[in-house]
């Protein structure tokens, strides 16, 4: 059986990849990994992202404006946001959510830039990429008081299994990255144990979260591969059921209906 895997989360776009796409693409694909979404945040990586995703097959954007990006994000920023997310590439908005760790921006702005992102993803019926640190109530009360019409995933589930049923109620997909692979993140191992085969996704958020054996190294979207055999080995399932099934996931979450050409 031939494996395919569906990196929902990654940053081909990041300076860290950009000008090899086309290496770490042909290493992703011989560990099967054949779609990805390529994760905007700010003005740069939405554009890098777009043009990826029209650039290759398999390629998917992913565009909005990230919390830690908020303080450099224009009006003339949001218009064009307004624009870009009528391309056909684009697959969903993100990413987007809260960050409360110290430092980050104003958090009352933070949840206004997420209301507003959610807003434009209702009116274009796209899903919403949620990005969640140290915010997890925060988070979930934005969601239940401003329902995604198209559902999203939460990127780089964090929580634990209480707050993965809470998540999963509210029409988010929870997706697993690196962190699954580390032997003292328990929590997320827990998470990942109530969080059905359909309605879970693998990333690799890469340059960043390498998952085992490769940590401590550059993480690249090949290593979605290891997220799932981690997820396979904690599940006790083959690793073959679950890249089919976290394949079949994202494609229901952000390809189900889309169809465009590239140039």
């Amino acid at each position: 059986m031939t494996i395919k895997i569906y990196d929902s989360h990654t940053h081909l776009n990041d300076e860290a990849f950009y000008g090899d796409v086309g290496a770490f693409l042909a290493r992703a694909k011989h560990y099967g990994v054949t779609e990805l979404n390529m994760i905007g945040s700010n003005r740069l990586l939405n554009d890098r992202a777009l043009k990826l995703a029209s650039t290759y097959p398999g390629l998917h954007a992913v565009i909005g404006f990230h919390p830690e990006d908020l303080a450099e994000v224009t009006p003339t920023d949001w218009e064009g946001l307004k624009t870009a997310l009528r391309r056909p590439e684009v697959v969903g908005v993100g990413e987007v959510g809260l960050d409360f760790v110290n430092g980050i921006a104003d958090h009352r702005a933070q949840e206004a830039a997420l209301v507003e992102q959610i807003d434009l993803a209702n009116q274009l019926s796209l899903p919403v990429v949620i990005h969640c640190r140290e915010a997890l109530a925060e988070t979930y009360r934005v969601l239940v008081e401003h329902p995604v019409k198209a559902g999203g995933v939460m990127h780089s589930f964090s929580g634990d299994a209480a707050w993965a049923e809470k998540f999963l109620d509210l029409d988010f997909d929870l997706s697993y990255s690196g962190v699954v692979s580390f032997t003292k993140a328990t929590e997320v191992h827990e998470a990942a144990k109530v969080t059905p085969l359909e309605r879970m996704m693998v990333e690799t958020d890469a340059p960043y979260l390498t998952p085992v054996p490769y940590r401590g190294k550059q993480n690249e979207p090949a290593f979605t591969y290891f997220v799932v055999e981690a997820l396979a080995k904690l599940l006790q399932h083959p690793v073959e059921e679950v890249a089919s099934a976290t394949l079949q996931t994202a494609t229901n979450r952000f390809l189900k209906g889309h169809v465009f050409e590239r140039t």
